[in-house]
């Protein structure tokens, strides 16, 4: 009997540590450093593989919002709170462009071979967000003409790459999704303020640089 005591307990308290990481950093995110973000989708718990919303394929299980949708993403504390005091472990997910970062993700083996590369050369990089299969490069708001100048100017531009801007979404550590946890790759500075990111335009740049001349072949995921 103390035995299953002691491993209730145990559970109970991995659970309320739980909740208390993911309120406490959906707070930073919002107060802190003014990033709109809004609980995604719960993977199923039926099968982790799966999303906990109405589409049976989603591409992107538990890593996206669906009620209430991305519009409603804030930066108010009160909200927050009430938010993850309903859905304690419901994934972070952060609404891009406009005030708040986008960013630029490539699937995770090419990713993790392009940071080797611009490590290398030396350029500065800002946070770095990885999940099983893509990592994402934060940079600094973009508009579509923007964006559209940029790709319209490269020779070639892997079909791998993928641009979160202005109405799109990006799930934040320490989320758990239904491909698995997000994790900082490259972490925002401890007690720093909000993080500095680089302009889009030195990212893909050095991006595609880098795949160019590791010879990386980025399939598409």
């Amino acid at each position: 009997m103390r035995e299953i005591l002691g491993k209730r307990r145990r559970l109970l308290s991995r659970r309320d540590n739980r909740r208390s990481e993911m309120l406490s950093a959906a707070l930073t995110f919002a107060t802190e450093w003014q990033w709109p973000v809004l609980p995604g989708v719960a993977p199923d718990p039926q099968g982790r593989a799966r999303c906990g919303c109405p589409d049976p394929e989603c591409t992107v299980p538990g890593a996206h919002p669906f009620d209430p949708g991305l519009l409603a993403a804030t930066t108010d504390a009160r909200m927050v709170r009430w938010w993850w005091g309903n859905r304690p472990t419901a994934p972070i997910v952060l609404a891009t462009g406009d005030k708040a970062p986008c960013a630029v993700s490539l699937p995770a083996p090419a990713a993790a071979r392009a940071l080797a590369a611009l490590d290398r050369q030396g350029m500065r990089l800002g946070p770095v967000v990885a999940a099983p299969t893509r990592w994402s490069l934060l940079v600094k708001p973009y508009s579509l003409e923007q964006l559209g100048e940029l790709l319209y100017a490269k020779d070639h531009v892997p079909g791998s790459l993928r641009f979160h801007g202005e109405g799109g979404y990006l799930a934040l550590p320490p989320s758990e999704t239904g491909q698995g946890r997000i994790r900082w790759e490259r972490a925002p500075l401890p007690g720093s303020a909000t993080p500095w990111v680089p302009d889009v335009e030195a990212v893909v740049d050095a991006v595609v640089e880098a795949l160019t001349r590791t010879g990386v072949s980025a399939p598409e995921l």
